[in-house]
């Protein structure tokens, strides 16, 4: 039985470079703190609408957005609930693909697995085969963008190109990790359903989802007989449509500051902050390989999250321990029992830039003696 620990007052602040939450700057959490109005408020209309036609602009998608209070999972869960009646191709790479896969087995679908040992990326040629050869139609194909717990960055956009040649077939993807610290372009590769967290590459506190949905997906889920009630596309689409807001009472403080982020977002440029993210991976793959080895496939390394190789034998969560209580800072180590001190992650997205990735890499090597 878990027993009560006493949330203190005295914490020390820690600066983070792990792969969510990242580090938010002060006026945007300062936003959170406006006096509370109604949810079905002009106000909250004003700002609904604001937060959704700025996302898309930020991303330059014409498909709709929804903004939903939740994490990235509501949508991996009402993806599979709103487009598949009964097959699903999941291609599976890491813990969080791994998760795709799961929940689609608990909602009672059929699910293939197309199936990559940890730190290989998911191949287009792989998909088409997957697909030309199949028994069954899929309804959807699932990739996910950024697994950031083995650091690869998988090629959807040419795994999107593949599935388009599928007009029955919807593609979904998982950019939890990588969405606002990682280009993509979203309309022009057949991607129907994509969805991220806000806590990760676009800086913000916890506790806002975001998705964007395509005409053809949204069709697709008039048809079905199941479709997630929270989370569903049409639910969420209309109701916007009809009154500018969110269908169920939403976190108006989160939205607030999201509303403050996104500009800040917006005057920086998506190519901007993708290339700002580029410069921060690049030094931290340096980095890593003068000192260790990078873990995921070469030529598929995430843009916002490192995932390197112990190749020293350090201990891992000894490092983690003196870098954060001598310096401040935490990253994190590798994602679960398998990969614990075999790897470590440094998250390198939202508002870091080289100079901060480069304190975090100078108090690695003072505490590890590199």
């Amino acid at each position: 039985m878990t027993e009560k620990r006493e949330y203190e007052d005295d914490y020390p602040d820690k600066t983070l470079y792990i792969p969510g939450p990242t580090e938010v700057r002060e006026d945007v959490i300062e936003e959170m703190s406006q006096p509370m109005f109604g949810h079905r408020t002009d106000r909250m209309t004003d700002l609904y609408t604001t937060i959704v036609e700025d996302t898309k602009e930020f991303l330059g998608t014409d498909n709709d957005a929804i903004v939903l209070t939740g994490s990235g999972t509501e949508f991996m869960e009402s993806s599979i609930l709103n487009l598949v009646d009964e097959h699903v191709l999941c291609t599976t790479c890491g813990s969080f693909s791994e998760r795709q896969a799961n929940i689609a087995d608990r909602l009672g679908t059929s699910v293939d697995r197309l199936e990559y040992e940890w730190g290989t990326a998911v191949k287009p040629e792989d998909v088409r085969e997957t697909l030309e050869g199949s028994d069954v139609d899929y309804d959807v194909v699932t990739c996910v963008m950024n697994e950031s717990s083995t650091g690869v960055r998988n090629p959807i956009e040419e795994i999107g190109d593949v599935v388009a040649e599928y007009p029955d077939t919807y593609f979904v993807v998982d950019a939890v990790s990588a969405l606002g610290g990682d280009y993509v372009d979203i309309d022009a590769h057949g991607i129907d359903v994509i969805f991220t967290s806000v806590q990760k590459a676009f800086a913000m506190p916890p506790g806002l989802a975001v998705c964007v949905v395509s005409e053809g997906a949204y069709e697709r889920e008039l048809e079905s007989d199941s479709a997630s009630w929270y989370g569903g596309f049409q639910r969420c689409l209309d109701y916007y449509d009809r009154k500018g807001q969110t269908h169920s009472t939403p976190a108006i403080p989160i939205m607030l500051a999201y509303r403050k982020q996104m500009k800040h977002m917006l005057e920086e440029g998506h190519e901007a902050r993708d290339e700002r993210h580029r410069e921060m991976a690049e030094y931290t793959r340096e980095w890593a390989r003068e000192h260790f080895a990078m873990f995921p496939e070469e030529g598929y390394e995430s843009q916002t999250v490192s995932c390197i190789e112990n190749t020293r034998g350090i201990d891992v969560a000894a490092t983690i321990e003196a870098v954060s209580e001598e310096y401040d800072v935490v990253f994190s180590n590798g994602y679960g029992s398998a990969l614990g001190e075999k790897t470590f992650r440094i998250g390198h997205m939202g508002e870091h830039d080289l100079e901060s990735i480069r304190a975090l890499t100078d108090a690695i090597e003072d505490v590890a003696d590199l």
